[in-house]
């Protein structure tokens, strides 16, 4: 079994439902290759649990659902013994595997990819509802998971929808691992390697546990980015588009194009539908919702330190660093790269590298904010919001944007997040700017703190500016 990292919380979370006298139902929502049905096997060893993993088959052209049944029954037969025929619907299938389901003992039962196996057939949600009501519930000592990578699905058919009120025990959400969890796929190599190469590695994958696991820790951040990104079929370079293929239920162009509008900066819906060309309407909410489900983008809005309410617009952040980087990099060489014909040997060739690790490096931060609240004593602290803060220019107080900005009934702690080579006094005077046009109300603690990668200037630290000052290694390592 592959190393696994991580997830405590998760696992801990998963654990409680033994506590209970009766069956658990559960879903189980992420972005793909974030390692959900990992985490759930997981669960299962760990809890000495039988175990029945039954994955729906992709669909393609051809496909009916008559084969989707079948590959369930196999998969079924293949793990307990039983008849391998065809079930003649979906219920037929349900019934056959609540008869494999062994009293007396705990059990674990995770259907994968829960929307490709209802793909063919509207009544699923529906026949599933049924069979947990009238089998599966009456087994006191299982969990079944619904599972999928097609996370606007489950919300629809399993979380939304009114037949599954009641039922559902835990709504399960796996995001990117930890920053500390991602280091730990160097191995006893990381605190010898540079956390630059760790860093550029990291802005390329994000905390996502499938490319981390190609990661070979004896390499460089150049030459592991490109066995993983610009050889052919390499996993980076194919990901993409399998992810917009397999997770998006409507208009993959038009998702696609959302992305790439957000690769530079994050954006408000206004400023969306102006960059792809599509009206400000329901079709772009819905776009903008299921990007979100998947994984790819977060709305921030955050609270307005000025007004203690809600600030006014929502932005759209890119929060995948993978996205990014294959949009910006790996897209408009597809063809070479597919071919063989693309020449990399380092990152500082991409124009404009400085600039995209920038974001990545904000992204890493903002995603993983929790990660710095001891260092900016709140570990103890009820945190009320925690986003970038962006106010137009057009406001009669100025422009102004915050990397993060963290908030307390007591205080507002305004976060610069800085990496490049040499970071000099110059950040002090631009964070004290920021201050200065933000109008935090009296009686409301003023902090700041730097979060930083690259060679930080003694004076910075001894003008004694920032409350915190926030070296990544140490976050890292």
């Amino acid at each position: 079994m592959k190393d696994f990292f991580g997830r405590d919380e998760l696992l801990d979370a998963l654990k409680t439902l033994w506590a209970k006298r009766v069956s658990s139902l559960v879903t189980c929502r992420g972005r793909r290759r974030i390692g959900k049905s990992t985490l759930i096997e997981e669960f299962a060893s760990r809890s000495g649990a039988f175990f029945i993993k039954i994955e729906g088959l992709r669909p393609k052209a051809g496909l009916a659902n008559r084969d989707e049944l079948a590959y369930f029954a196999s998969s079924l037969a293949r793990q307990t013994g039983c008849d391998k025929t065809p079930p003649e619907d979906w219920l037929s299938a349900f019934s056959r595997l609540d008869r494999e389901i062994p009293d007396g003992r705990r059990v674990v039962v995770l259907l994968d990819e829960i929307s490709w196996m209802g793909y063919y057939d509207k009544t699923f949600p529906e026949v599933l509802k049924t069979a947990w009501d009238d089998l599966f519930k009456k087994h006191p000592k299982l969990v079944l998971v619904l599972c999928g990578s097609v996370s606007m699905w489950i919300k629809e058919n399993i979380i939304d929808n009114g037949a599954f009120a009641g039922r559902r025990s835990y709504d399960l959400m796996v995001p990117e691992l930890p920053l500390a969890d991602c280091v730990k796929f160097w191995g006893k190599s990381a605190k010898r390697g540079n956390a630059n190469d760790i860093l550029d590695v990291l802005s390329v994958t994000g905390g996502v546990p499938r490319y981390l696991e190609e990661v070979n820790p004896a390499l460089s951040a150049d030459e592991n980015i490109r066995r993983l990104a610009y050889l052919p079929k390499s996993v980076l370079a194919e990901d993409f588009e399998d992810m917009i293929r397999d997770v998006i239920t409507g208009e993959p162009d038009v998702r696609a194009d959302i992305l790439r509008a957000l690769v530079g900066a994050p954006k408000n819906v206004s400023e969306i539908s102006e960059a792809i060309g599509k009206k400000k309407n329901g079709h772009l909410s819905s776009a903008l919702e299921e990007l979100a489900e998947a994984g790819f983008i977060v709305a921030d809005q955050g609270i307005n330190p000025e007004t203690g309410k809600p600030a006014n617009s929502l932005r759209y952040r890119l929060k995948d660093n993978y996205a990014r980087f294959y949009l910006r990099y790996i897209e408009p060489v597809a063809r070479m790269v597919d071919s063989g014909a693309f020449a990399f040997t380092s990152l500082e060739q991409l124009g404009g590298w400085s600039a995209v690790k920038g974001f990545a490096f904000e992204n890493l931060v903002v995603n993983n904010f929790r990660e710095f609240l001891a260092p900016l004593g709140l570990e103890r602290s009820l945190v009320l919001s925690a986003a970038p803060f962006r106010r137009d220019s057009r406001s009669g107080n100025g422009g102004t944007q915050v990397d993060l900005m963290l908030q307390t009934a007591l205080g507002v702690y305004f976060v610069e997040i800085k990496r490049q080579a040499e970071i000099g006094r110059e950040v002090i005077e631009e964070v004290a700017e920021k201050v200065r046009r933000v109008r935090v109300p009296r009686g409301k603690a003023v902090k700041t703190a730097l979060v930083y990668s690259g060679h930080l200037a003694p004076i910075v630290e001894a003008q004694g500016y920032f409350n915190a000052v926030i070296d990544m290694q140490d976050i890292l390592f």
